[in-house]
């Protein structure tokens, strides 16, 4: 599957139809996605991340805060979580409702939408369309959420007391099933089959993505087990892209869009998205100095392509002389073909996102779409 990225991929820019190659360790800094975010932000009407505001300030949930605040002291991950919510600077927590408000007023109307819903619109922008950006944010945060849950096993009294520990995962688990729960009927409340379908599956896919990257990034797992690249990409999209995706789909579908541009704007999410991935795992190889102590997971894309090429029994090698996680591993990773290999699939994605914008009519939300997919090859 991934032959077609073996060779030195162009990276396509919004401003033109030049496609330029990108170097392994250009470096524009570090403002390209923050600033092509910031923009977008100006046309869809207000900051995407105030999204969730109204059920993050709801009395549930401020009581859930509350309790929260007994973590402060503890290495609990719920708490860095919430630390996201308000503020995030690598602005990773809003892109996927910001996205779908982008697509949704590049697209407009459809020809076959009645006067009196057009009527509804709102800086081009259906409040349906608004409803499912909150929704889609929603559901990505529960997650974030659920994900913070401490494998008490591992647990060390550097963390903090176990009974705190507990309470943590007892909050983490609470305030997702509350946010999910919130998500829900809001989906219910859009009154579209088709639309409450689509999300539906992207949360059963977001369930099975994460469930397979737990079973698959235990030490022992990814000292012995074979990697294949194509099932890294299924499920990436399935953790990391299917709930953009599918959102950008429904958008369409609440416009009354046909289905080619809800296949082109699926297209648009699920490529972004693994594009957007990709630039996330090539950060700790493409910015890190000679002797700088980076930390990286087994799970990033080089690491995993890495393993691919030199095979099981080569990996094995390499771990026992560089020891997990050393700066030499990261060295050996650094050297072979799987950070080309990265960076060539990250152009890719890149580009196929910019593909699929192309048939929509031409826009400031287009030209924002482009440059938040152009930033993802920019490291």
């Amino acid at each position: 599957m991934f032959s077609h990225v073996w060779t030195r991929l162009p990276c396509k820019v919004a401003s033109g139809p030049v496609r330029r190659t990108l170097s392994l360790f250009s470096s524009p800094g570090p403002s390209n996605w923050s600033k092509a975010v910031s923009d977008a932000e100006k046309i869809v009407g207000y900051p995407t991340s105030f999204m969730s505001l109204r059920c993050l300030l709801s009395d549930e949930f401020s009581n859930v805060a509350m309790h929260v605040k007994k973590l402060v002291g503890t290495q609990h991950p719920l708490l860095n979580t919430a630390r996201g919510f308000v503020y995030d600077s690598r602005n990773n927590f809003q892109m996927r409702g910001l996205v779908v408000l982008l697509l949704s007023k590049a697209a407009g109307p459809s020809h076959t939408s009645s006067d009196a819903l057009a009527q509804d619109m709102v800086s081009g922008i259906y409040p349906s369309q608004r409803n499912l950006a909150e929704i889609t944010e929603l559901i990505h945060t529960a997650f974030l959420v659920h994900c913070g849950v401490v494998n008490l096993k591992e647990w060390t009294a550097s963390d903090g007391l176990l009974k705190d520990m507990e309470f943590g995962n007892k909050m983490a688990v609470l305030s997702g099933d509350f946010l999910l729960a919130n998500a829900c009927t809001g989906l219910a409340q859009l009154n579209n089959t088709k639309v409450v379908e689509l999300i539906s599956s992207a949360i059963g896919d977001l369930v099975q993505g994460i469930y397979y990257e737990n079973s698959n990034n235990t030490e022992e797992n990814n000292l012995t087990t074979k990697v294949d690249t194509t099932a890294w990409e299924e499920q990436t999209f399935l953790s990391h892209g299917a709930l953009l995706a599918k959102s950008c789909q429904a958008a369409m579908e609440l416009a009354q869009h046909d289905k080619k541009s809800q296949r082109l704007a699926y297209k648009y999410g699920k490529h972004l998205s693994l594009g957007h991935k990709l630039n996330s795992d090539l950060q700790p190889f493409v910015k890190s100095n000679v002797g700088e102590q980076v930390s990286f997971s087994f799970s990033a894309a080089p690491v995993v392509f890495h393993r691919h090429i030199v095979g099981p029994e080569r990996w094995q090698q390499i771990i026992i002389m560089c020891g997990l996680l050393s700066q030499q591993l990261l060295a050996a990773v650094k050297s072979e073909k799987g950070l080309s290999l990265a960076v060539n699939l990250c152009c890719y994605h890149g580009n196929r996102a910019l593909e699929a914008i192309q048939a929509f009519p031409s826009s400031e939300a287009r030209s924002a779409l482009e440059n938040i997919a152009s930033a993802i090859t920019k490291f």
